[in-house]
């Protein structure tokens, strides 16, 4: 089962290393498009409301927010499931992601192995819907 996976991330290097990894650790990872600001972020999620599976959100971006796309990510779909993955991760921080919908949030300086095995999870589960959410 393919995973469709939007990566919303300004830095290029991170992007692609996070992009090797995910394609290489989860079972159907497919990469369907990144975003590096709020506008084309939230023009390409708007304009592909089906094209997807799993956003991967980071909150800071080289023009707006992630804050932006995890607040349009409201409206998705019910199988669709929107991460948080940034160098910004407070107590604060995760409540107001969970608050505005995410699924999850990871810390990009600890918490990659717990994103890997989110996905490699969300990969397995055919309906896309764990439990409690």
């Amino acid at each position: 089962m393919t995973l469709r996976t939007y990566l919303i991330e300004d830095d290029a290097d991170a992007r692609d290393t996070l992009a090797a990894l995910l394609q290489q650790q989860v079972p159907g990872m497919e990469i369907v498009g990144w975003g590096d600001n709020e506008r084309s972020v939230t023009h390409w999620l708007s304009s592909n409301d089906r094209g997807w599976d799993l956003a991967i959100v980071d909150l800071q971006l080289r023009e707006g927010s992630g804050y932006a796309a995890l607040s349009w990510c409201g409206t998705r779909l019910p199988e669709q499931r929107v991460v948080v993955l940034s160098a910004m991760v407070s107590d604060e921080v995760r409540q107001r992601c969970l608050d505005a919908r995410a699924d999850a949030v990871f810390d990009k300086s600890s918490e990659i192995a717990e994103l890997v095995a989110f996905c490699q999870a969300l990969a397995l589960t055919p309906d896309r819907v764990f439990p409690g959410g």
